[in-house]
């Protein structure tokens, strides 16, 4: 009964911003879009005479088209900068990410099926999403933990029907202060990651049901031209901004996360600027309410996040250091203070890597076994004997490695090692390695199939198939449905 109705009110959501962008539609008919980073924007060369045509008809031949390699393309508008270094499709973005903002002097060439079939793609408040189902197969019979997003072993699962509503600044221009928003919603398994205390949170942290709605990211962006070379402030709930990976499965190179990401923080909640200084550097700076927790949340205190991104003259390299969600350190609900290093590095047209490593820990958490309980939905530490509370540190690197074969086609292979000394993020105090492969393959740019093979150990004690098995072996694929 519960699961309906966070199905039922994801689908009142959906309903609320189509509605919004139907409206949109009407108010911003005469404003024009470009090219997309992922999706075409082909079916607009066509539309004039497919307005004259029903919603559905519309959709569909948006799709034909994009399947069918029938749609036609035009010139991307000029982006304020150096080049991108990456081809997106295949690859989930074209520049080298940072987070907490839009990449400052990017057009929004984005276009979407579903805001195609709307209004030809002619407004700026855009209305899109997509559908995620994945199947995996596992040495584990009951759950595959700490892998994420495929936890449940051997199923077909919806880890993600995701709607998204934005309207992004135009940070290209120089001339006046602008403005965005965006807003997501999320139904599926994979509300446990992006869960956050006092944003509809019973569902995961007291009830821990398989499948929930979470309303993921909720904040509003404004862009100053006249600092440095352009300044982007965020106000809201917005992805965690350190790192490689994200919890919406289109941003992602492999379909299951590394077990560095599994781990490390999903949101924050408060204000963010990134200054564009030049081309090559970049800077930003922050304070959020903690990790993973809404501002009125109990567990909610001060925290600075300060980061630094440097790319060289050839763009070839880029290195993006941080220190997120930083205060005391005391011991609440995901209170991880974070020093995270980024490096990417391309090595030619069609080959490319990403490493990123971090070091976490919180003060005070209480021992396993001890006379203090943890909080709920928080793990304990293995502790010293006779300690009740204890300093909880881990440790951990990935390294992606891509290489591409078409604009429809590249293989990913990830290596990736944590150390969760006292067991406080797992719940298993051991060293974990993890190997996964995986090849994307698009059809058009609006699907993606992503199968993987993966294997992980736990080298200190077992840690997985619920604690009794050192080692785990999956075989997964998911499939995302773009609109």
């Amino acid at each position: 009964m519960r699961t309906q109705k966070d199905l039922c009110r994801f689908l009142h959501i959906f309903y609320v911003l189509l509605s919004i962008a139907i409206f949109w539609s009407g108010a911003c008919h005469g404003q024009s879009v470009g090219n997309a980073d992922r999706l075409s924007d082909a079916p607009k060369s066509n539309i004039s005479e497919a307005e004259a045509k029903g919603f559905f008809a519309r959709l569909a031949q948006f799709y034909r088209q994009d399947w069918w390699g029938k749609a036609a393309s035009s010139a991307a508008p000029a982006r304020r900068g150096a080049p991108s270094p990456l081809d997106s499709p295949p690859f989930p973005n074209a520049d080298w990410s940072y987070g907490g903002s839009p990449v400052i002097g990017e057009p929004d060439t984005n276009s979407y099926p579903l805001m195609t079939a709307i209004n030809g793609a002619r407004s700026r408040t855009k209305i899109y999403g997509w559908i995620d189902p994945s199947l995996n197969f596992s040495t584990s019979s009951s759950r595959n933990e700490p892998e994420a997003n495929d936890v449940y072993s051997n199923r077909f699962e919806l880890n993600q029907f995701v709607l998204y509503a934005e309207r992004l600044p135009d940070s290209v221009q120089r001339d006046h202060v602008d403005w965005g928003y965006h807003l997501t919603a999320l139904y599926g398994t994979d509300y446990r990651y992006t869960t956050g205390k006092g944003y509809w949170s019973n569902p995961w942290v007291i009830d821990h049901r398989q499948y929930g709605f979470d309303p993921t990211l909720e904040y509003v962006d404004v862009y100053i031209p006249q600092i440095a070379e352009g300044m982007n402030l965020r106000f809201g709930r917005f992805i965690s901004v350190p790192g490689i990976e994200a919890q919406l499965a289109p941003n992602n190179y492999v379909f299951s996360h590394s077990l560095l990401y599994a781990i490390d923080p999903f949101t924050d909640t408060g204000l963010l600027a990134t200054v564009k200084l030049s081309d090559r550097w970049l800077v930003q700076a922050g304070i959020t309410g903690g990790h993973d927790v809404a501002l009125w949340a109990p567990d909610a205190k001060p925290s600075a996040t300060g980061c630094v991104s440097y790319t060289t003259r050839s763009v070839n390299d880029n290195f993006y250091l941080c220190a997120n969600g930083i205060n005391n350190g005391k011991y609440a609900y995901n209170n991880v203070q974070q020093y995270d290093a980024t490096w990417y590095h391309k090595f030619s047209k069609t080959v490319h890597m990403a490493t990123e490593s971090w070091y976490m820990y919180e003060r005070d958490v209480p021992a396993l076994k001890g006379k203090i309980q943890p909080e709920i939905g928080t793990n304990a530490a293995y502790c010293l004997p006779g300690e009740q509370r204890c300093t909880a540190p881990e440790y951990a690197v990935v390294n992606f490695l891509q290489k591409e074969f078409s604009a429809h086609d590249f293989v990913s292979f990830r290596s990736d090692f944590l150390d969760d000394k006292k067991g406080q993020r797992t719940g298993y105090a051991t060293r974990y390695s993890e190997n996964t492969i995986m090849w994307c393959h698009w059809i058009g740019t609006t699907v993606q199939l992503r199968p993987e093979l993966r294997f992980e150990r736990a080298w200190d004690q077992p840690a997985y198939n619920s604690g009794h098995r050192h080692n785990q072996l999956t075989a997964a694929s998911d499939l995302i449905y773009h609109f």
